[in-house]
Formats: C-alpha cells, structure tokens, sequence
C-alpha cells in the first residue's frame, strides 16, 4: 500500500475524531477501509459513523 495514502487515511480519522491512542492500534488496511467509508458519508455523519466502525472492529468500547 502507497505510505502516501495511509497517511492520509490517518490524517481524515484523526479529523473526524479518532483518539490518537486508539488510532495506534488500528491497523494500516483497516485505517484506508474506514478513511474510505467515512469519505462517503454525509458531513454530519462522519464522526459518529467512525466512532461506530471503531466500535464494531474492536478497537474502542461503547460509552
């Protein structure tokens, strides 16, 4: 994978509200899946849709 687009994936999750400490533990190919998935979602979703595929992977617990 281009090390341009994974930094730009990291970039959009960090904009839309992922905790560093759990972005570090996201991997590569799921930080693109959901850079890409949250670039198709509508503006005012985009924050809760990533919050809900971090829930969904595991990687961050429900409030």
């Amino acid at each position: 994978m281009n090390n341009s687009v994974a930094i730009d994936a990291k970039r959009i999750l960090l904009r839309y509200g992922a905790p560093i400490a759990v972005l570090d533990k996201v991997s590569e190919s799921h930080r693109v899946e959901f850079a890409r998935a949250i670039a198709r979602t509508t503006l005012a979703s985009r924050e809760p849709r990533l919050k809900e595929l971090l829930i969904e992977h595991g990687y961050l617990e429900e409030d």
